[in-house]
């Protein structure tokens, strides 16, 4: 009796939040200084924060377990109840925080539709609430860059400037939600340090692209971060020896922000596999490492998962008859490949 064939390695596409420390970043992880954070007198985390500060121009930085605690801290501190925020209607802070925004901040949300998740600054200003006891009052601007729901769509830096000169004219705070900021620097070739002028905080994912097993770093000034670290704590967000994770977050930044690159290189060239099947109707341009593309209504989204499942390929469902395929660092040449020989065999 012949033995069988070895099952090939799982592709996981469903998103860049699936990768797993590579074997340098768990000797850096084994290796790391710790003390107990909730007393500040953890040196790895210490570092990590400050790195992550002065990467993008601002003074400090509060590391916490996800993106979405820093945003939502973010949101808290910048306002007070009968606040108004302005975002995307698609934005992850409104859309995939459990109503975050409702829940913590008692604020009310100020929903626009944006060109693939990104706004303009007039769109925002059109937004801004006029003073009348029966509004609430507008507080604050949330951006995301990427844009997820945009497939990963990139904001133009004189954008930002523009939406920021506006916010600042009308008084009103800043926040950025850059769970994959680094792969929109990357695509567009932006400077990371210039950030810290159109934004007065920003949070940094470490556990998507970048490839760290978890954690997010939420930056501002030295007072607001003082204050976000109370939030922080209420929330349940303190924690002791956390230098081990603030170490695959440092190795991540030093690392595996270039290499994003072969992420965007290889989610262009799986758009331009999709757009030659027969049963895709509609795929957006990649700017990043997300590939969202829309089936033809006859090759339904569930049997076209299943087909890929079978292939050993995971995939995402991103609305009715919408994938999301996801690049990242486990995600090699040759694993394309297979995905690639996959979708041609769908209809088969």
């Amino acid at each position: 009796m012949s033995a069988e064939t070895p099952a090939l390695p799982v592709i996981d596409l469903r998103s860049d939040t699936v990768t797993r420390p590579t074997p340098a970043m768990l000797a850096a992880m084994w290796a790391a200084p710790v003390g107990d954070d909730v007393y500040e007198e953890d040196p790895t985390v210490r570092r990590l924060e400050e790195a992550a500060a002065a990467r993008f121009g601002i003074e400090a930085g509060l590391f916490c377990p996800s993106g979405t605690m820093t945003n939502q801290i973010a949101i808290k501190a910048h306002t007070e109840p009968l606040s108004e925020v302005i975002c995307e209607q698609t934005a992850h802070v409104y859309l995939w925080e459990v109503g975050g925004i409702a829940f913590h901040s008692s604020a009310s949300v100020a929903l626009l539709a944006g060109d693939r998740g990104r706004l303009t600054a007039a769109q925002v200003e059109g937004a801004i609430r006029p003073e009348n006891v029966h509004y609430p009052t507008t507080r604050l601007v949330c951006l995301e860059n990427t844009h997820n729901r945009g497939g990963g769509s990139c904001y133009a830096l004189e954008d930002l400037q523009a939406i920021s000169n506006v916010a600042k004219k009308h008084g009103l705070a800043r926040h950025l939600d850059g769970a994959r900021i680094f792969n929109a620097l990357v695509a567009t070739g932006q400077r990371s340090e210039d950030y810290g002028q159109y934004f007065d905080s920003i949070s940094v994912c470490l556990s998507k692209g970048l490839g760290a097993p978890v954690g997010s770093v939420l930056l501002g000034s030295k007072a607001f971060i003082q204050k976000c670290k109370r939030i922080r704590k209420v929330m349940g967000g303190g924690w002791r020896q956390a230098g081990y994770l603030a170490a695959a977050g440092l190795y991540a930044l030093e690392n595996h922000v270039d290499r994003l690159a072969d992420d965007h290189r290889r989610a262009a060239q799986l758009a331009n596999t999709l757009r030659q099947q027969p049963y895709v109707a509609e795929v957006l341009n990649p700017e990043t490492n997300l590939v969202i593309f829309r089936l033809h209504d006859m090759q339904p989204a569930a049997q076209f998962l299943a087909a890929l499942e079978q292939q050993g390929i995971r995939a995402s469902s991103f609305g009715p008859q919408w994938i999301r395929f996801v690049t990242h660092l486990d995600v090699d040449d040759a694993m394309v490949a297979r995905i690639e020989a996959a979708l041609s065999m769908v209809n088969d």
